[in-house]
Formats: C-alpha cells, structure tokens, sequence
C-alpha cells in the first residue's frame, strides 16, 4: 500500500484528530488570508492617498519667475504646480464690492486697492481653500494648465451677481497704471462662503473681489513674472529632499525659502502605513505560531503511532516514506481549510480594518477590502511551508526509530 493511500485512510480513521488539524488549519488560513486582505487594502488606499492629497512643498525667493517655477515643476518629482501671481487691477465696466464698515479717515489713497486683486494661478483646485472644499465651482468651471495661453478669469459668486454677469460673459481689465487693458471670459464663478472682515479693508482685500486667471495673462497685463510663492504638489515626503536639490540647482544656491507641508498626508497616510505594519506583524506572527501549534500535535502523533510506525519498517517500509505520510495528511487538510477561510476571511479583514482605522482620528474612509486570487496563492504558499515545517522537523525522529526495539518495547 503507498503512503498516500495510507495518509487518506489514517484521516477517516481519526476523525477526531483530522478535525483537530482542520480546525487549526482553518483559523490559520482565516487570519493568515484576513492579514493579507487588509495590507493590501490599506496599500490601495496609501497610494490612493497619495494621489489625491500629496505634500505640497511652498517655494519663495527673489529669483521664483514664472520660468524657473515651470522649469521646477517640470521635474519627474512634480505631480503638479501652482505659482502665484497678484497684483491689484482696476476694473473696466466692473464694480466691486465695498466693506459695509465705514471707511476710516486714514485709509489708503491709492487707486490699486480699491480694484480688485488679480491672482495669477496655474491649476484653482491646488489652491487651499478649493482643495480642502472651502471654495466651490457653482457655474462654468475651474481654471486649469490648459487656459494657460487665455484670457480668461474665475469670478466670485457676489461680485458677478451685483454685476449680472454669468459663466460666458466678459469683462475688462486694466493694470494699476490704466495703461493697460484686456478682456476677460469668465469661465467659471465660485462661491467663498467666508463673512467679510468686522473690520475695514479696502476693496482689492475682499473675499468677494478676488479674481483668478491664468498667470501668463496676469503677467501680460503688467503685473511682472516674479511670483510671490509657487506651490508644488509631489507624491510623498520622502521626495521633499530630492525636490529641495532641484530647487536650489534651478534657482541657484540657496536664497530661497523651501517649507514642506505635510499634515494632510501625515493625517491620512500615516494611520494606515500603522494597520498595513500590523498586518504585516500578524502575518509572521501567525506562521510562526501555527508552525509549532502543527509541529507539536504531530509530535505527539508519531509517539502515539510508535507501534504502527515500527510494523510498517519491520515490513521493509521505508522511513522517508512514512515522513512523507504525514505531510500529506497534515497538506492534505490544507485546501478544504483554505476554502472555507476565502469566505470568511474577508469580513474579518473589514472588522479588523474598522476597528483599527476607528481609533485613528483623521482617516477619513476605511478602505475598500478586495480579495484576489494572488493573496489565495500567497495564503496556499505559506500553508504548503508550514504544513512542511510542521511534518518534516518532528518527523526526524522517525530516522532514529529501529523496528526491533519498537516492537521489543511494545511487548
């Protein structure tokens, strides 16, 4: 008879220890197959973060120009880039908003600030206040790379509606001189839901009066290339070094002011690069754990099987065969546990991922739990090696054992 026909028949003689070992095997391929469920999911929702969040990296200095932030934010590091430029512009055929508070009798003289103020952007969703949801599009829509080579401006909600303008209509321009002027296509009108200073401030300083357009044509108008600030936005921390390096070989030396901001990543990413390291943790702990678990109990069954050990060699078996009968009744448990963790091992990721995600403060979403048949293999994989530890280690002790003293020990 082979070792594989007496490895089936010793499983249904023992039901009681085959249900032992399926058990064990069972909760093993659960949390094993559950801790790789949920390093993936938190992976997924790591570089998901990183995508939509990043680290913004805030660069100022006299020799920021228009073409040395696009040069910057032309690195390989640089997802994207929004530089800055402003200047107060006096509206043509436009009226501003004015501060409901009386004008104070030292107040400014001078004809810029009581225009609008013209922010020269790149990209309106990189700026703070739309980023974080503050400021919202309620007509057209927002300004992009793309209207880099257009005249066109985004309009705050109350200024366009005491002007009864709207999305497609055009405005003018002039720069604080009044030498120059340009027409304008509103494309899109936002909404800043932030109350007006309780002080006096001019009108250029109104919430309501800021106008956004593209940085060439802000530039066009009069108003420079040298930007107050450019913000770039790269993937993760760990480029802020390498982006520093850049900086400071375009910009040359280092007269300029780098500040890194990273409290949003740190907030969303951090929580759960700590779950993805427990994962990992529980990974090798449950390995570990359930290779000596196996080993002992069949440990223990090949001293309870001594005289069924020592007939089969004193028959002319030999002993590599009767080691390799234990592996496959241990291996042989391992696909119906397997099985039966693929369906339960997924509700135990998202629990286990809710309740560690829950007493982190700022994760905002948990994430989403996908089961693949790559973590099935990884789960069957490090099953096969456990169940071989777990046999072939104890299963030495079968070399040393000799059949005459077996049997004289048994009777």
């Amino acid at each position: 008879m082979n070792f594989v026909k007496r490895a089936a028949l010793s499983l249904v003689a023992r039901r009681a220890k085959t249900a032992l070992l399926l058990g064990i095997f069972l909760v093993i391929c659960t949390l094993l197959l559950g801790g790789f469920l949920l390093q993936g999911a938190t992976s997924r929702q790591e570089a998901e973060a990183q995508r939509r969040i990043g680290v913004d990296v805030t660069v100022r200095g006299d020799r920021l120009t228009l073409a040395t932030a696009a040069a910057l934010g032309s690195s390989p590091l640089v997802e994207r880039y929004n530089p800055l430029l402003r200047g107060a512009a006096k509206p043509s055929g436009l009226t501003p908003l004015t501060s409901d508070v009386p004008e104070p009798d030292d107040a400014t003289d001078d004809p810029g600030y009581n225009g609008l103020m013209l922010n020269g952007i790149r990209d309106s969703e990189m700026l703070l206040d739309f980023a974080s949801g503050r400021s919202r599009i309620v007509a057209g829509r927002a300004l992009t790379e793309k209207d880099a080579g257009r005249r066109v401006v985004l309009l705050e909600r109350r200024l366009a509606d005491k002007n009864e303008l709207k999305a497609g209509d055009t405005v003018g321009l002039r720069s604080s001189d009044g030498r120059r002027t340009e027409t304008f296509e509103i494309i899109g009108l936002y909404e800043d839901p932030r109350p007006d200073p309780s002080q006096w401030v001019a009108p250029s300083e109104l919430i309501a009066n800021q106008v956004y357009a593209p940085a060439p044509a802000v530039s066009a108008l009069g108003f420079g290339t040298k930007p107050s600030t450019a913000v770039f936005k790269i993937g993760s921390p760990e480029r802020a070094e390498r982006l520093h390096a850049e900086a400071a070989r375009v910009l040359g030396g280092d007269g300029f002011r780098f500040d890194v901001n990273d409290k949003a990543f740190r907030d969303q990413v951090l929580p759960l690069r700590r779950v993805g390291a427990f994962a990992g943790s529980l990974l090798w702990l449950i390995a570990l754990s359930g290779a000596v678990i196996l080993g002992l109990i069949v440990l223990l069954t090949i001293k309870e099987r001594r005289d069924e050990l020592g007939m089969l060699l004193a028959l002319g078996e030999k002993k590599w065969k009767l080691i390799a009968q234990h592996t496959v009744e241990v291996t042989a448990l391992l696909l119906p546990a397997l099985a039966v963790a693929a369906l339960g091992a997924q509700s135990f990721a998202e629990e286990a991922g809710e309740t560690l995600l829950a007493r982190e403060e700022h994760t905002a979403s948990l994430p989403e739990v996908r089961m693949e048949a790559a973590d099935l293999g990884r789960v069957a994989g490090i099953g096969l090696g456990i169940s071989l530890v777990a046999t072939v280690v104890p299963g030495a002790g079968i070399l040393r054992l000799h059949p005459r003293s077996i049997l004289t020990d048994t009777e």
